[in-house]
């Protein structure tokens, strides 16, 4: 493999070129020698035809000589070039030669499109990989809207074999109009191999100057009813949950009074007995009554109807509410936003409610505000044990309070997200607590500007 590039000095001719032009003035020598010794020499007519014979004889051998040198390291060039043509790129040649310079740099271009075409071959293979592991269907059509390139997904989804696909066009394909449509929508469509909702996407493509469309299907109802029925999952295993620990005790205690009924005669404290177990009994429906009335609340939340909100007013409001602990409004600079103030003073008071419980006895709350870019921001910190290390603190039921009803996370969040904002619990940076942040669009309602 060559490593270093032959110099060439300034100024002086090539070493092909040099040698070119000794090898003619090699040539032009016979010639010249035996025309001085026919002019300068006296000699007889037989040798004057022998030095005129040796003189041609000569030239011919050195010419035929100078031919091999200039023409054979041509046809190594010449087969150098050849075979980058071809698509082989690992002939080299021996650049030491007469043509030195250009042999060089046939080597190095041979060795960066041998780079080139492995780096290419890699790429091509990890794409195929890649397009066989998707999910989504891709589909490539040349400029004539003819099926050149799908995969596996694709195949799935027009339940045919691939040989049978390519060279149809889009409308034998059934896939024209998804083509003329714009460039990304949601529908329903009817496919050979599956129905359901599809996002689409196409786009224009460009190769060797000819054009092409790209087509790209993704089933998103699939997605959204995996996610449903994992939605589904987690909310039955915490209404199970939380239903079994209410009939469980309700249960064995009805079997306890009617053992007790049972017995002839009654016990003389009979009537201390059944009036604790109904009241157990009563507690646990009323519990049980709470929880789904919890579930039905966060379940009908209505959208909210936004009007102008001062947040230092309702803060001020929140904290008079808490009668547990002093709760303290840090100062911030005036601030309006647009929201349904019914709804914004529920989500907010089950966050400070969580910081209240989560600080008793000895901790403190804090609530302040602050205007973030284009959000209104609300937060809620205290002085308890910080959250908990969860992935569910926003599932709705999900609780690791005793007695906890899991409802006060799941419908703050909702409440923000139906103002177009979100939520957020976290661990405090500079002491040990928890920061749960609330933030709203910072706008006003309409019609509510000046």
């Amino acid at each position: 493999m060559p490593t270093e590039q032959p110099v060439q000095r300034a100024g002086r001719m090539p070493r092909f070129e040099r040698r070119v032009l000794l090898g003619s003035l090699l040539v032009a020598t016979p010639p010249l020698l035996a025309s001085l010794a026919l002019a300068w020499i006296p000699m007889g007519e037989p040798l004057r035809w022998t030095c005129v014979a040796v003189a041609v004889a000569a030239a011919l051998l050195l010419a035929r000589w100078q031919y091999h040198r200039v023409v054979f390291p041509l046809y190594t060039l010449s087969g150098l070039l050849e075979a980058l043509r071809q698509g082989d790129y690992s002939l080299r040649g021996v650049h030491g030669g007469v043509l030195g310079d250009a042999i060089y740099d046939i080597n190095a271009l041979a060795e960066r499109l041998q780079r080139e075409r492995l780096e290419f071959e890699e790429s091509s293979y990890l794409l195929g990989k890649t397009l066989a592991a998707l999910d989504s269907a891709v589909f490539v059509f040349d400029e004539g809207q003819r099926l050149r390139l799908l995969n596996p997904a694709a195949q799935r989804l027009l339940d045919a074999e691939r040989h049978r696909l390519f060279g149809l066009s889009a409308a034998e394909l059934g896939l024209a109009p998804l083509l003329d449509g714009p460039a990304a929508r949601l529908l329903r469509h009817v496919f050979p191999g599956r129905s359901g909702r599809f996002e689409i996407r196409h786009a224009a493509l460009r190769s060797g100057g000819r054009g092409g469309r790209l087509l790209v299907i993704n089933d998103v109802g699939r997605v959204l009813r995996e996610e449903e029925r994992a939605a589904w999952q987690r909310l039955l295993r915490v209404l199970g949950h939380e239903v079994n620990n209410s009939l469980a005790p309700i249960q064995s205690m009805a079997g306890t009074l009617a053992t007790l009924v049972a017995r002839d005669p009654l016990p003389e404290d009979w009537r201390e007995d059944f009036r604790g177990g109904l009241e157990l009994i009563g507690h646990r429906a009323e519990a049980l009554g709470r929880f789904l009335s919890s579930y039905s609340k966060l379940a009908r939340l209505p959208p909210p109807q936004p009007q102008e909100v001062e947040l230092s007013a309702l803060l001020a409001k929140l904290a008079k509410l808490e009668q547990r602990m002093a709760v303290t409004v840090e100062a911030g600079e005036p601030l309006t936003v647009a929201a349904d103030p019914d709804q914004l003073e529920q989500a907010l008071i089950n966050l400070v409610r969580n910081a209240v419980e989560a600080s008793l006895p000895d901790g403190g709350v804090r609530l302040r505000w602050c205007r973030d870019g284009e959000c209104a921001v609300i937060e809620v910190e205290d002085d308890g044990p910080g959250p908990p290390p969860s992935d569910n603190l926003f599932v709705p039921f999900f609780t690791t309070k005793p007695g906890g009803s899991g409802i006060g996370l799941a419908l703050a969040r909702q409440i923000a997200e139906a103002h177009e904002g979100g939520v957020a619990l976290v661990a405090r940076d500079d002491a040990r607590g928890a920061l749960a942040r609330l933030w709203l669009p910072n706008r006003v309602a309409p019609g509510e500007q000046g």
